[in-house]
């Protein structure tokens, strides 16, 4: 029997509007390239790898004296405490903050919650950490309230989106049978929600963890602090153990976080 042949569907056209997208990003991208003074010439001479090579040998051997490596130790507990509970309150508010966010209590409450998350997600940690350094003080304080502030427009959006994107059916069957529109979502829209929720979160905190670093660097405290204070002095060997920390945190961090992201997406 002769078999019939199976036909691809055909092909979506790309509107002119998308063609014409690209060209401009793609415009946009050879503009930048021809403005900039990139000097790729002298980046690779000899001069500059003999220079880089001489700045990285500074570097060797890591400092691992006892008292050195404890106080590595609790810089390192500070910039995870930092994350971890800005990532928290974050969640909480975020969560909070996406009920409005996603409609359920009217347009204007949408538009109005939604404006105020894009703006706290559009200023940076970095720019968040000065200016509450200067109400807070130096410390862990301002830079947990800064990740705090800028993840909670990050979550906040990303939950709002996933309580809209949200199946109804099962919330409806609910509100049918005379649940109360709180009960409503509590038992059928929030357990449907909280995996994808809790990836997200989990995700954010990969981030802040990397933003924890670096805001000590203004000041906030933790392992950014220390690798501010001794790059400043020209202390190679201190920096090279503050940066191995930091990396080692960080793929600490990513293995348990992804482990985590599996077991509940599974």
């Amino acid at each position: 029997m002769k078999q019939e042949s199976t036909l691809l569907p055909i092909p979506t056209p790309v509107r002119w509007s998308t063609w014409a997208l690209l060209a401009g990003l793609l415009l946009l991208v050879i503009a930048s390239f021809a403005t900039l003074p990139l000097k790729w010439g002298e980046f690779f001479s000899a001069d500059a790898v003999r220079t880089s090579a001489d700045f990285l040998h500074g570097f060797a051997p890591p400092e691992l004296a006892s008292p050195f490596l404890m106080r590595v130790g609790v810089a390192t507990f500070e910039t995870l405490a930092m994350s971890a509970i800005g990532t928290v309150i974050a969640a909480l508010l975020g969560a909070l903050l996406a009920l409005p966010a996603s409609g359920r209590f009217g347009s204007l409450a949408r538009n109005a919650t939604r404006a105020i998350l894009n703006v706290l997600r559009s200023i940076p940690e970095l720019v968040w950490a000065s200016i509450l350094l200067i109400a807070a003080g130096l410390g862990p304080f301002a830079g947990t309230l800064a990740l705090a502030l800028h993840t909670v427009g990050v979550l906040g959006r990303l939950f709002a989106d996933a309580f809209e994107n949200c199946p109804p059916l099962p919330a409806a069957t609910l509100r049918m049978n005379g649940a109360h529109p709180a009960m409503a979502f509590l038992y059928a829209t929030l357990p449907q929600c909280s995996p994808q929720m809790m990836s997200y979160t989990l995700y954010r905190w990969e981030n802040n963890i990397r933003a924890a670093a670096i805001l000590g660097v203004v000041g906030a405290g933790g392992l950014g602090q220390m690798l501010k204070y001794h790059l400043s002095l020209f202390q190679m060997p201190s920096a090279a153990t503050v940066i191995v920390a930091m990396l080692l945190m960080v793929a600490a961090v990513d293995a348990l976080s992804y482990v985590l992201r599996r077991a509940m997406t599974r």
